[in-house]
């Protein structure tokens, strides 16, 4: 499947025309690689890292989708690969308060 489509499909860019740009512009890495053109293939078990617009997430493609259904659907497909790391100030200020704590 084209990158361009599935990042439609996975309900990570809001339009293929988008997805399209967002590949030219070569801000995606495939497995480490920088890649510039939509229509590099995509397969079960490859390794995305997209930037968004506040960080940067590295997910592995579970399966490939057959439509772009709800986001339930489409999250099945893929698996967040720094998901813990999602919000490490917030670790740290909640470790940080629990020390705080009087007994």
């Amino acid at each position: 499947m084209r990158i361009d489509k599935l990042l439609w499909f996975l309900r990570l860019a809001a339009s293929r025309s988008f997805a399209q740009h967002w590949v030219q512009d070569g801000h995606i890495r495939l497995n480490g690689r920088r890649i510039e053109k939509p229509g590099t293939s995509i397969k079960a078990g490859d390794v995305l890292t997209l930037p968004m617009r506040s960080r940067v997430t590295v997910i592995e493609v579970a399966t490939l989708p057959a439509r772009r259904g709800p986001a339930e659907e489409a999250q099945r497909c893929y698996r967040v690969l720094d998901e813990r790391l999602a919000n490490p100030i917030a670790g740290e200020a909640q470790s940080q308060s629990s020390g705080d704590l009087i007994p």
